[in-house]
């Protein structure tokens, strides 16, 4: 600590001169209370002080200043550091170091890191105090500041001497002296002289140790170090006792009493030196007086509440008194009471538990749907990869067979993880315009080929009536129609399957529509007619062997046709088949709805250079080549800190950024990149879980969202589409 109270002298000289040269400047500004809170510290008023320093950062927070905010931080992290309050110190330096890494290099982010190295000397944690000299040292050089490296050189050469390199260290302060200036304006000599002659004593070369203290004691008088002349003092008294000269070491002995004397009465006259823990916990105390006062009022409702109780048992005795039936039959409601409330909390316990445990289950299966995609990423991809390479044969029927495993397993995971958003309410809906007939339409096309397999017909029974332009949510409609059709067509052999949709009610705004979905297929037992609608059932194993399927679908048309106005109705023969029915109602679309189909040039991709940010090496390998496969150059990198320094430090055209990273995430690699750079296209990779979805991620500065495992096709449109 002997050149700490000389680098807060010239830290707040700079602090200073950034504002010379300003016509005028508001009372209320951060350096203003900057220099109230200096003032304070050099009257030892630090309470006074740390208040003020609290309205500079308060100030600078609430008009966005960084920069400034960054400088009040760096005083308070000083002025824990000057009371040695190390571990509160180190706390503010690192805020104030993640504040200053938005800027540009200055000179006092190289300063808070050659503070951070001065604390961890104190708690002689040596490697962490040599990392962040360096770090400092870095910035210095980077800043073009060659006198602070000798401040820097010095401090290393005390970590050395302490980790018992002596060597080491004496070369370094050797240097530090040759290359320091007699003007010497970090006050640099001094304590270079002073661990010299330390490690001439350590090594018993003492007319040499005393010859070096004599120096450093002449230079801190003249520098007015009090901490360095009494440590000096005392390096010397303890020489000439080990010279057997008793006098000079009980001269100096003295001397080092005196000084120490001095520098404690100092200390004492400090004002608030422990004040800071009280401004620590002020929000703390604020809320424990909300609660004081909370608490005296709820006494005096319990007061009026106890005389209430008073005057009613005192009227029930009287009435019991004139009536002793009525007595009797309030005795009798008393224990019925008794016995009821016995009731409702079994209810609610058992209430309790069932919540309980179906949102363990929920939270059970949204973890596994989440976590196999991964994984399912990577064989989907590299099944892609594959496929793409133009495979023999023999292999093609492997990889084929390998494709339509992962389709499957996709779609298993997309199943639970869809019953999982929809039971936990997690959904929204919107309310866009939609073409009901030119949905059903587009799904009749879609399904000729499963139509096909089972040598079925898939018919549409369209009502004209129905309007062109209706307001409804069209991707929960395709997900109730996708999951019902399908079923149909995959428990129909030789038959046909019919959706139908008629007009029921119609009035200026509000259109009702009655649809349904029949087949002639197995049909289903009355007996599982109602727990069919149950999540994880398709009504027997063996029908679950046979025809697959998670049994999900079923659970998910009937919670989303509630969800937008309906409600499901079956009927269904054994060997007959099965009718699906529900009425919504839509209110009537002001603008005529056009559906616009995406396309995009492949030569959209060729030479352009994309950041892939992923922590997955197999993930990575699979995006890097199906980047290439489209003449796409690619560079990799496996956490958000490294993302950020990337776009900060090269040009790219877009970044793929994983949501889920080691250290900061994606999403706050999103919102930190944006603060410097709101133009670069940003597109968010994630296996998308029950606590995510689309517009909470582009919230936080992406451009759009692509889901894992991702289809190949999908993939390439949604780059394509940005950079167009």
């Amino acid at each position: 600590m002997k050149l700490y109270y000389f680098i807060i002298l010239l830290f707040g000289i700079t602090m200073t001169a950034q504002n010379e040269g300003e016509n005028s400047e508001s009372n209320d500004s951060v350096d203003y209370f900057i220099e109230l809170a200096q003032f304070h510290k050099k009257n030892n008023n630090y309470r006074s002080s740390q208040d003020y320093i609290q309205k500079a950062i308060q100030f600078a927070e609430n008009n966005k200043d960084i920069n400034a905010q960054a400088d009040a931080y760096l005083f308070l992290g000083n002025l824990y550091f000057e009371l040695n309050k190390i571990e509160d110190a180190i706390q503010i330096y690192t805020k104030t170091i993640a504040l200053y890494q938005t800027q540009l290099p200055c000179y006092n982010q190289a300063y808070t890191f050659y503070n951070l190295g001065l604390c961890f000397i104190e708690l002689k944690n040596y490697a962490k105090a040599e990392f962040y000299f360096k770090k400092a040292e870095q910035i210095f050089d980077i800043i073009e500041v060659p006198q602070a490296k000798e401040m820097v050189n010095l401090q290393k050469g005390i970590v050395y001497r302490a980790k018992g390199e002596n060597e080491l260290a004496l070369s370094i302060l050797n240097s530090v002296l040759s290359n320091s200036t007699d003007e010497d304006p970090f006050k640099t000599r001094a304590d270079a002289f002073y661990h010299i002659g330390l490690i001439e004593s350590d090594n018993k070369r003492y007319n040499l140790a005393l010859n070096y203290f004599n120096k450093a004691l002449d230079l801190s008088k003249t520098n007015q170090n009090a901490e360095l002349i009494a440590e000096t003092t005392q390096s010397l008294s303890q020489v000439y006792e080990k010279l057997m000269d008793l006098t000079n070491s009980h001269k100096y002995l003295k001397l080092h009493v005196q000084i120490r004397d001095s520098i404690r009465e100092v200390n004492n006259k400090r004002i608030g030196t422990e004040d800071f823990l009280s401004f620590k916990e002020t929000e703390r105390l604020k809320a424990i007086e909300q609660l004081d006062k909370e608490n005296k009022e709820q006494q005096r409702a319990n007061k009026f509440s106890k005389l209430i109780s008073i005057l009613s048992i005192a009227l029930i005795t009287i009435l019991s008194l004139l009536s002793l039936s009525l007595y009797k039959n309030n005795i009798i409601r008393s224990e019925s009471n008794k016995l009821l409330q016995e009731k409702n909390k079994e209810l609610q316990l058992a209430k309790d538990k069932a919540e309980k445990a179906s949102k363990a289950r929920a939270e059970f299966l949204s973890t596994v749907s989440h976590e196999l995609r991964t994984p399912l990423n990577a064989i989907n991809g590299i099944t892609h990869l594959l496929l793409e390479e133009k495979p023999k044969k023999s292999q093609l029927e492997y990889l084929t067979s390998l494709k339509f495993s992962g389709d499957y397993l996709l779609s298993f995971i997309n199943d639970i993880l869809e019953i999982n958003r929809v039971e936990s309410e997690n959904i929204e809906i919107e309310s866009i315009n939609v073409n009901i007939t030119q949905l059903l339409e587009d799904l009749q096309n879609s399904f000729k080929d499963i139509a096909s397999k089972n040598n079925n017909q898939f018919v549409l029974d369209l009502d004209p009536k129905i309007p062109e332009n209706l307001i409804g949510d069209p991707t929960k409609l395709s997900q109730i129609f996708i999951n019902l059709i399908n079923n149909a067509l995959k428990f129909t052999k030789d038959g046909s399957v019919t959706a139908k949709a008629k007009v029921v009610s119609q009035n200026g705004t509000t259109t009702g529509i009655h649809f349904e979905i029949s087949d002639t297929g197995i049909g289903i037992p009355p007996e599982k007619q109602k727990s069919i609608f149950e999540s994880f059932s398709q009504g027997s194993v063996e029908i679950n062997r046979k025809y697959g399927g998670t049994g999900l679908g079923l659970a998910i048309v009937k919670r989303l046709v509630n969800l937008l106005g309906g409600e499901i109705q079956l009927e269904s023969t054994v060997g007959v088949g099965s009718t699906f029915s529900f009425d919504l109602d839509f209110e009537l679309g002001q603008q005529t709805f056009v559906e616009v189909k995406k396309q995009y040039d492949e030569s959209v991709f060729v030479g352009k250079k994309v950041l892939v940010v992923e922590d997955n090496k197999i993930n990575q390998m699979i995006t890097k080549k199906m980047l290439e496969n489209k003449q796409i150059e690619c560079d990799l990198v496996d956490s958000g800190e490294e993302a950020i320094e990337s776009v900060r430090n090269h040009t790219y055209d877009l970044v793929l950024m994983d949501v889920h990273l080691p250290g900061i995430n994606g999403t706050i690699a999103t919102e930190t990149i944006r603060q410097f750079n709101t133009s670069i296209p940003i597109i968010a990779l994630t296996a998308i879980s029950l606590n995510e979805n689309r517009e909470m991620l582009l919230s936080y500065g992406m451009n759009d969202v692509v889901t894992k495992p991702f289809n190949p096709d999908n993939f390439y449109k949604v780059i394509a589409s940005l950079l167009s």
